[in-house]
């Protein structure tokens, strides 16, 4: 397994997760690492990426869900992946997964040939 999320859960609206991805060594000083979410009957949808190296990150500017409530985050001495989620709305609702980017368009699901298994994050309000 070369990748593995946690910090899922119930949230009430307003609420705030953190979710972890730790991937290999090998995956992580190499890929560029992205999280996605798949909610009920919608598409996988991108979320936010870090690069490796300096991680620059880049954020999903389809609608406003990311601006201002999600941020990205990675720890090269613990191989992981952060994403922090603030002021969480029951539309984010949704199966989250961690991606290991290949090569191509960050924002595709096609670029990227490593998936976790997608850890829930369920908000009511």
């Amino acid at each position: 397994v070369q990748l593995e999320e946690s910090g899922g859960g119930l949230m009430q609206a307003g609420g705030s997760l953190r979710l972890s991805c730790t991937a290999s060594p090998d995956m992580f000083k190499t890929y560029a690492m992205g999280w996605f979410r798949q909610g009920p009957g919608k598409e996988r949808e991108f979320v936010a990426v870090s690069r490796w190296g300096g991680g620059t990150t880049y954020y999903s500017d389809f609608g406003d869900f990311v601006k201002g409530r999600f941020t990205i985050s990675r720890d090269n001495r613990r191989n992981t992946v952060y994403l922090q989620m603030n002021n969480l709305q029951p539309e984010d609702t949704a199966v989250y997964y961690c991606a290991g980017h290949r090569r191509g368009v960050f924002s595709e699901p096609l670029s990227y040939d490593s998936w976790g298994q997608g850890t829930q994050v369920t908000v009511s309000s």
